[in-house]
């Protein structure tokens, strides 16, 4: 009988855990290479070297409009004063839709409908 009163608070607090604990969503870096793909012709992502896009080398906790050397917009610029950060879930918004999450940049890319693409990408970039 005391292990069932025992039991109990342990098993719902396990349970608790698991539903409430924030879900981790780990992509898959050889897939995100594969949906780079879309963005190599603007942007690199293995070495520091700009191109119509800025390098994407370390992008994930970077300040936005912050690589040197390279010509932002005016709203992306607006947005690095902001103190707008690519986390991942900023640049989660931004890969969705360019141009509403930082209006008046000037990528011409219309974004990634799929949340598994962008996850993937995330990973690859990450690495």
């Amino acid at each position: 009988m005391l292990m069932r009163k025992l039991s109990l608070p342990v098993v719902a607090a396990a349970l608790a855990t698991v539903i409430f604990a924030p879900q981790v969503q780990a992509g898959d870096a050889a897939a995100g290479q594969k949906v780079f793909n879309k963005c190599r012709a603007c942007h690199v992502a293995d070495k520091e070297t700009n191109r119509v896009g800025p390098h994407l080398v370390g992008i994930i906790g970077r300040k936005t409009a912050s690589v040197d050397g390279f010509k932002y917009s005016d709203g992306m610029k607006a947005a690095g004063e902001k103190g707008l950060v690519w986390t991942e879930e900023n640049f989660t918004k931004y890969m969705k839709d360019p141009k509403d999450f930082v209006p008046g940049n000037r990528m011409a890319f219309v974004g990634l409908k799929s949340d598994k693409e962008i996850e993937d990408l995330i990973a690859f970039l990450k690495k």
